[in-house]
């Protein structure tokens, strides 16, 4: 399967969740075990001959691709949530959005100082997301070995906020 059989897999969904803008909405794919199987298989390729220690999944849909990536490549898996939602002692960050900020943590004991990590997450749009998923991974003193994602909307910039980091994606837009 090709990354064009896997984008003709994504519905396209105007006016959500406003008006004048268009949603690529992933689940139309996920139920179709052949083209979730084939995403998680050409989101690996890149990095199959990097050595990864831990793979960092971010908040919510990232997790639908780095848990089974993670086992694929013998890692452990490493969250990075929204505010309030893990238990343990962590570090924050907070990061913009199109209207206002969000904050997203990571707790101090995920990373040890020199791992190598991948991060994951379905979509890169303009890249604060995943901007702020670094800041973390870098706070802990990771090495990250890249940036992996199912889509890419290229005309949001997002790979422009991630210079010098090595960015794969599946499909794009």
């Amino acid at each position: 399967m090709s990354a064009e059989t896997l984008r003709a897999k994504i519905r396209e969904i105007p006016d959500f969740p406003k008006p004048g803008i268009l949603f690529y909405d992933i689940t139309t794919l996920l139920k179709d075990p052949g083209a979730y199987r084939e995403s998680i298989e050409l989101m690996l390729e890149p990095y199959r001959g990097e050595r990864i220690d831990v793979v960092v999944g971010m908040e919510s849909r990232g997790f639908i691709f780095s848990s089974p990536m993670a086992y694929e490549l013998g890692t452990g898996l490493v969250p990075v949530r929204k505010l309030g939602k893990l238990p343990a002692d962590t570090l924050t960050v907070e990061y913009a959005l199109e209207y206002g900020s969000n904050t997203l943590e990571i707790h101090r004991d995920a990373i040890l100082p020199g791992q190598r990590v991948l991060i994951v997450d379905d979509l890169l749009a303009t890249g604060g997301t995943v901007r702020g998923t670094l800041d973390l991974v870098e706070r802990l003193k990771g090495e990250v070995v890249g940036l992996a994602f199912l889509v890419e909307l290229e005309f949001l910039n997002g790979r422009e906020r991630l210079e010098g980091r090595k960015v794969t994606s599946v499909v794009r837009y």
